[in-house]
């Protein structure tokens, strides 16, 4: 599935079960860019990134950092605004809570102590990196709607 194909077939602004299609695509990508640079198309990730932000859902977060952290590659070509669908301080407070062992495991009945902290080391290291983004002044002037309207255009060219 090449990256216009996907759009062809989902639009930037995917809803209900395609968004769950959409999450599949990013993690089976993000697993194969895991294994080999370039395996999992950065391009089509950072577009399943660009839908999951357009729906604003703050569990999608963990989903988009790890993509983000996949490679080199997809680091540079999924924005770390990508991460902030729900609002930068809505995901702030998110990951900070995440950081927690344990906690935001939505359905995870008994998740191991391993998972938990890995889970909690994800959530403090993509909180750290935004915050320095922030700092830097990745987010000046930044907005969901001003954010969305400028993938809006860059997916319909």
């Amino acid at each position: 599935m090449t990256e216009d194909e996907w759009l062809d077939r989902h639009g930037p602004h995917p809803t209900g079960a395609d968004l769950d299609e959409v999450r599949r695509l990013l993690v089976e990508r993000t697993r194969l860019e895991e294994e080999e640079q370039g395996d999992g198309d950065t391009r089509l990730m950072k577009l399943c990134c660009v839908q999951l932000f357009h729906a604003g859902v703050l569990d999608d977060v963990p989903l988009i950092w790890e993509a983000k952290a996949a490679s080199m590659d997809a680091s540079c070509s999924i924005d770390v605004q990508l991460l902030c669908g729900g609002g930068l301080e809505a995901t702030k407070r998110y990951l900070r809570y995440r950081c927690t062992p344990g906690a935001g495991m939505p359905g995870a009945e008994a998740s191991t102590d391993e998972v938990a902290e890995e889970s909690a080391a994800d959530a403090e290291h993509a909180l750290g990196w935004l915050l320095d983004c922030e700092r830097a002044g990745d987010f000046e002037d930044f907005t969901v709607e001003g954010r969305s309207a400028c993938y809006a255009a860059s997916y319909a060219s």
